[in-house]
């Protein structure tokens, strides 16, 4: 039961300004309807830079590794969650028009395989169950994230 989700938003700011927010991965809780906090495993930055973020909703709390998988400034910053098992990302486009700048902002998430295999094994008859909660509250945050994050960039 692999799945893909995305949700738009237009937010203020040039997309160069937009990724600089979004790549900085210790300001995720700002926005986040799960993650409440990340950090940096080292220094490295880039493709290839690993982080930690720390997760939680009202049944649990947890802690996951993600290794950066693309990082284009103004364009795309994504990430891997195991990794290997599922990516999340933002694309960024300039949106036409007068006056301020402003980006077309994509959130976007999708599992692989190994998302599927990595439930069978930790939750047995429930995977699907289990997979299906995962799915809806993506359905749900990518939406609130996006209106999150053109809050933090309106200064709101």
């Amino acid at each position: 039961m692999t799945y893909e989700i995305e949700d738009s938003l237009i937010v203020p700011g040039a997309p160069e300004d937009v990724y600089a927010l979004l790549s900085d991965v210790t300001r995720t809780g700002e926005w986040s309807q799960q993650c409440y906090r990340c950090a940096w495993d080292d220094e490295t930055r880039g493709v290839g830079a690993r982080f930690t973020g720390w997760n939680r909703t009202p049944e649990r709390e947890w802690h996951t590794t993600s290794e950066v998988v693309a990082d284009v400034p103004g364009e795309r910053f994504a990430w891997s969650v195991g990794p290997g098992r599922a990516e999340w990302g933002y694309r960024m486009e300039r949106a036409e028009g007068a006056g301020e700048p402003r980006t077309l902002l994509t959130e976007y998430t999708r599992t692989t395989p190994l998302f599927e295999t990595t439930f069978a094994e930790r939750y047995g008859g429930r995977a699907e169950e289990e997979m299906a909660t995962r799915r809806k509250a993506a359905e749900a945050g990518i939406p609130a994230t996006l209106e999150a994050i053109r809050r933090v960039l309106a200064g709101e």
